[in-house]
């Protein structure tokens, strides 16, 4: 099966020797993805409107290798121990309202850089087609 990939070009993908995004076959796996532009946090502090953007470049990475929201089948929420997790579930409510794909949601010790409180993962299968 062939490999395609996404990148955003940051130099953290470059130097980790990882994508954005992977398909194989029907899979499409998206790594962490934080509310960031060119490394600087978007939206310091507000935890539901930096797991609303994560979400959105996550799914816009996605899209680049063909999967939609409705090809989301498992979600994760990584969270700094002190921000407002209810406030990121709103989010992910939000997004996913209708398609509720599997979902985890946990605390983590943090992130790179300073002032990220959450990063998320998804996973898509494409429909044969």
């Amino acid at each position: 099966m062939a490999r395609r990939t996404v990148s955003d070009g940051s130099s953290f993908e470059q130097l980790g020797s990882y994508a954005r995004a992977v398909r194989i076959g029907s899979h499409v796996a998206v790594s962490g993805t934080a509310a960031l532009s060119e490394g600087i946090v978007i939206h310091p502090g507000d935890t539901y409107a930096q797991t609303r953007e994560a979400l959105m470049r996550a799914l816009a990475a996605a899209a680049e290798l063909g999967a939609t929201a409705t090809d989301v089948i498992r979600t994760r929420l990584l969270l700094v121990a002190d921000c407002d997790w209810h406030g990121a579930v709103r989010a992910h409510g939000e997004v996913f309202a209708g398609i509720d794909p599997a979902n985890t949601t946990y605390f983590v010790a943090g992130f790179i850089p300073e002032g990220v409180v959450v990063e998320v993962e998804l996973d898509a299968v494409v429909p044969d087609g």
